[in-house]
């Protein structure tokens, strides 16, 4: 199966700029998830394979499911090392970008991104990169920046040198951002894939409950509060949405990531083709933190574009909020009723 995807060009300039670099940083966006740390630590390892002096960096935390992934403990935080950060950025040779359309996703670290001198790799599969980069990689069709990675890494031919440090966080991030390969995930390219990094003896199975099956007793319960006392169906619409208060949080001793994945779980309910995650910040005031999946052909991506300052993929998006959680809620309820000829 032939899974290119640079031109020759593309993919000449792609060897050269790395050729040409010494000191590399990788680079995601703000609250990095699966995909994120998974193209990263991906990438990473195959510019290593190149002879690169090469750094992961990531604007702030990451969940602590993914503290097991290969090599996640080279990564660092800008959050934590500004100084440090803001000197690898106006050192380095080369920065690839994964995971992010626009300089405003990395929040804090982005004049440090935009001012350094390095020449810059874009990878992503968001819709409009607006990246200022010597190379762009995009793919909106792709089911996530790790497999997109794969297939870069693949095309250099790097792959067959590569073993479970590269395999096992690509996989991860792949597996994280299709929900376990439940959305955007049809393409028979994924699969061929999935079974390429089988060959470098990685465990599937332990991946998956290392992500899904790593939670506190804590996420536990207020997984079940959320869905038996916040979750709000609306039937008629065939929607749903919950909002998580900061004082709920703080009650349920919440950690990054506790949150993960609690979105999916109303699109169990027969019919539902929208589900609508509100999350008071716990530090910020005023700031809402929107996630939303949706079904089929349903655009919750347009959702997010129109109502919550944000955007994504067709089945699966993300936006903030600058207001109250209550204020949140109500702009959520005008969002599904803005959309109910199409919900309906």
């Amino acid at each position: 199966m032939n899974i290119d995807i640079m031109t020759t060009d593309q993919l000449a300039q792609m060897d050269q700029l790395i050729s040409t670099a010494q000191s590399v940083l990788v680079v995601c966006h703000k609250s990095p998830d699966g995909d994120a740390i998974g193209s990263s630590l991906g990438m990473a390892e195959y510019l290593r394979l190149r002879g690169k002096d090469v750094t992961v960096v990531v604007p702030d935390q990451y969940p602590d499911f993914l503290h097991w992934l290969p090599n996640s403990e080279k990564i660092v935080r800008y959050d934590k090392h500004p100084g440090k950060c803001d000197m690898l950025f106006k050192i380095a040779d080369l920065i690839v970008c994964l995971d992010f359309n626009t300089p405003s996703r990395v929040e804090d670290m982005e004049p440090a991104l935009v001012s350094s001198p390095a020449r810059k790799i874009l990878i992503d599969h968001h819709l409009k990169p607006d990246v200022d980069a010597d190379l762009v990689i995009s793919q909106p069709e792709a089911s996530s920046a790790s497999e997109l990675v794969f297939r870069v890494v693949w095309q250099l031919g790097g792959f067959q040198e590569l073993g479970k440090a590269f395999a096992i966080p690509v996989y991860c991030g792949m597996m994280t951002d299709t929900g376990g390969f439940t959305f955007n995930s049809t393409r028979p390219e994924i699969f061929f894939i999935i079974g390429e990094l089988l060959t470098k003896h990685i465990d599937k199975d332990k991946i998956y409950r290392n992500v899904y099956h790593n939670y506190s007793y804590d996420r536990i319960r207020l997984m079940g509060y959320v869905m038996y006392e916040k979750l709000v169906y609306l039937p008629e619409y065939h929607a749903s949405y919950y909002a998580i208060t900061r004082d709920e949080q703080k009650r349920f001793n919440f950690i990054k990531g506790d949150a993960e994945g609690l979105v999916n779980i109303p699109q169990q309910i027969k019919g539902l083709k929208l589900s609508i995650s509100l999350r008071e910040d716990t530090e910020k005031p005023n700031l809402v933190w929107v996630s939303l999946r949706s079904v089929d052909d349903f655009p919750c991506n347009l959702v997010a574009e129109r109502f919550f300052n944000g955007g994504g993929h067709l089945n699966a998006s993300g936006g903030r909020l600058n207001c109250s959680i209550d204020e949140a809620v109500e702009i959520a309820r005008q969002a599904i009723v803005a959309f109910a000829d199409t919900l309906k």
